[in-house]
């Protein structure tokens, strides 16, 4: 991820300073620090009357081609759960309920530096599924046969929907 160079308020250059107890960027025309802060994103385990795992084949970058659970980035309007249930919607033209969350955590992004990622679970959904939106494919698959998963967190989150919401 590039530095960045330039304040977002005023456009004037940004130096680098010592701010509230650790090394910030700061505009001395604005006066103020600027915080960098993880981009939020929610994601869903749903699972199906076998116990199985609904995973979507990323049709873009980062990770093309490799499975993860339905999610994506929350929009500014948008409470997390509401996030994740629209993205199961465009993901797989399924709609659901969530039973619990299942966590939060951080996961590194080459582009974004930081990613929070919010996780729930489903067991009560209904509608046709059907890969769309940035998921070339939707499967549903057992733990035994889980496949290398894209994103550490929601390697997480799997790995605590198997243990018991550990």
């Amino acid at each position: 991820m590039q530095k960045k160079s330039f304040c977002h308020f005023c456009g004037n250059s940004l130096i680098d300073k010592f701010e509230d107890g650790r090394t910030r960027l700061f505009c001395e025309t604005c006066q103020v620090p600027i915080y960098e802060n993880p981009v939020p994103a929610s994601c869903l385990v749903v699972i199906d009357e076998q116990e199985s795992v609904l995973l979507v084949k990323r049709s873009v970058e980062p990770k093309k081609g490799h499975w993860c659970l339905p999610g994506g980035f929350i929009e500014i309007d948008e409470a997390p759960d509401r996030a994740a249930l629209r993205e199961l919607k465009e993901e797989t033209g399924l709609t659901g309920k969530i039973e619990r969350l299942l966590g939060v955590t951080s996961n590194y992004s080459p582009q974004y530096y930081s990613v929070l990622m919010v996780g729930y679970l489903i067991k009560q959904f209904s509608g046709r599924l059907i890969a769309g939106d940035d998921a070339m494919d939707a499967v549903y698959f057992s733990q035994a046969k889980l496949p290398e998963i894209a994103f550490t967190s929601h390697q997480l989150f799997i790995r605590s929907y198997y243990a018991g919401y550990a």
